[in-house]
C-alpha cells in the first residue's frame, strides 16, 4: 500500500481513502494544495464551534452525509442545510457553526494557515481541533 504522502505528489488522491486514514472528528487533514490554499478534507459529527474568519471566505463541499452551517448575518440567524454533493461559502467575517446531527464528510478549501476555529471564537470544545490541517497519514 502506497503512503498517502508520496501519493498525492506523484498522481491523483482518493478522497474516500484519504478520509479513511484517520478517525478523528473536526480535525481536518490537508489533502493538496492550489496556490496559496489548502484543500482539506475532515470527518465531522455534533457542533463547531461559532467563530468567523475576518480575512477569508470559507468553502465546503459535503462529500457524504449533511452539514448545517448556522450563520449570524445582519442581527439575525439563519440556518443552511447542505446535503452531500452541495457547497457553499461562508463570506468572511460572517460568524458561523457547521454541524452535523448524523455526521458528515467534508471538504474544505481556505488560505494555507487558515485556523480551522476562525480569528474570533467562542470557547473551543475538547472535540474541536484548533488546527492549520494536519497531513494527511499524520
Amino acid at each position: 500500500m502506497s503512503d498517502l504522502n508520496s501519493e498525492s505528489k506523484n498522481g491523483p488522491i482518493a478522497l474516500a481513502r484519504a478520509l479513511s486514514s484517520f478517525e478523528e472528528l473536526w480535525s481536518p487533514r490537508i489533502v493538496t494544495r492550489v496556490n496559496d490554499y489548502d484543500v482539506r478534507v475532515a470527518k465531522v459529527a455534533g457542533e463547531h464551534v461559532w467563530h468567523a474568519h475576518d480575512d477569508t471566505d470559507e468553502f465546503f463541499l459535503v462529500l457524504d452525509g449533511e452539514l448545517h452551517i448556522a450563520l449570524r448575518e445582519d442581527g439575525a440567524e439563519r440556518t443552511v442545510s447542505l446535503p452531500r454533493g452541495s457547497v457553499f461559502t461562508v463570506p468572511k467575517g460572517v460568524e458561523h457553526r457547521p454541524y452535523a446531527p448524523v455526521g458528515a464528510s467534508i471538504l474544505v478549501f481556505e488560505p494555507t494557515g487558515t485556523l480551522s476555529v476562525g480569528d474570533r471564537h467562542d470557547e473551543i470544545p475538547d472535540h474541536v481541533d484548533a488546527t492549520t490541517g494536519h497531513a494527511l497519514g499524520a
